[in-house]
Formats: structure tokens, sequence, C-alpha cells
């Protein structure tokens, strides 16, 4: 297990009731400067993602990608680690639905108004839009899942969806698809532009 994944297990157990010393003490020791609060594991695997693509090392440059477990954890994460807790930066990617609870989490942190990049929908849809659903479905193909696709297609709650809507309720379908698909449909991104939420998010890091 590298460090960083031992300062990030350090702060979920501080957040879960635990003791918040060991968190501190690598904290310290890792100089880490910059906490990135994600709602869960897909969208780091999307962050990660991009920041291979620029080449970029989270970890050596001071900064934890964190999921938390759900959005509404934003709180109790951002108030451990922010100007009155550790005192680290804060940022975060969420969901337009979520923006409250950041918004409210960064005020009980005091760290102001900034930081915090809001998706429309989802990032999946932030994704699905920026490469198109032809290029998502043949990414789908590629990845072994297109059989599951089709049977997903052909239920009668589907039919009146858009193909983005589809697409995006076929990625959280199963457990762990969600994820695995973070890092596919942000590797295939080629000279696309990513969706303005994930590219500023790398930006202000």
């Amino acid at each position: 297990m590298s460090d960083m994944n031992a300062f990030r297990d350090a702060v979920t157990a501080w957040a879960a009731g635990g003791p918040g010393g060991p968190a501190r003490e690598l904290a310290g020791r890792l100089s880490v400067r910059t906490v990135v609060l994600l709602e869960g594991l897909s969208d780091a695997a999307a962050v990660g993602a991009l920041a291979a693509r620029h080449g970029r090392d989270m970890a050596t440059e001071g900064v934890c990608v964190l999921p938390m477990g759900g959005a509404m954890n934003v709180g109790r994460f951002s108030a451990l680690l922010g100007p009155r807790g550790l005192g680290l930066r804060l940022t975060g990617l969420c969901d337009e639905r979520e923006r409250g609870y950041y918004a409210q989490g960064w005020e009980r942190a005091g760290a102001g108004s900034n930081g915090v990049f809001v998706c429309a929908a989802d990032l999946e849809d932030e994704l699905i839009r920026a490469l198109g659903v032809d290029r998502v479905t043949e990414l789908v193909r590629e990845q072994g899942d297109f059989r599951a696709l089709s049977t997903f297609l052909r239920q009668p709650a589907q039919r009146s969806r858009a193909p983005e809507q589809q697409l995006r309720r076929f990625l959280g379908t199963k457990k762990g698809r969600k994820i695995h698909y973070g890092r596919v449909l942000v590797e295939a991104l080629g000279q696309e532009r990513p969706p303005a939420p994930l590219d500023g998010l790398l930006s202000a890091l």
C-alpha cells in the first residue's frame, strides 16, 4: 500500500470516529497540501486516469484523491481536513444535485466558496456527452459488455429514454461497472477536451 493510500485510509477511519493522530502524522510526513473530495470510487478512477494522461502523479504532488462513500459525508471530511482542521486546501467534484452538500461543507470548514467543480447530472453523463453515444457504445463492445447492454436496452423502462440516458443508466447496473468505465471513458477521450468540470478540477490542482 502506498503512503498516500495509508493517509486516505487514516482519514476515512478518523471520519468514522477513530483517532486523528495517524492522519495528522501522515499528512505532515507526506507533505499533503490538497485533498480532492469525491463522492465515490468511479469519480476517483476518472480523476486518476485523467491525471495519468497528463503525466501527473498526484501523490508525489501532495494531492490526495479521496472518495468519501457518498456526498452527504462531505461536511465531516471537509471539517477534518480543511482550514479549521488539518489546514489542507480543499477541492472537489460533485453532481448538480449535491452542490448544496459541498457548499455547506466548505462553509463549515472555513474554506470559502471556491474549488468545487459541478457536473450537470453526474460525471458519467459528462463523459458520455463528450465522447458521443456511438463511441461509448463501441467502448462497451470492446470491454465485452455489449450483450449485457443489448439486454438492458430491451427493458420496457429504457425505451422512452434518450440514448445518453440509457448508457448512463447501464453503467450503474452492475457493481464495479461505473468504476471500470470511469477509467475507460477518460482514457478514450483522445483529442477530445475533457468535460469542463473534470478539466477544471485537474487544472486547479
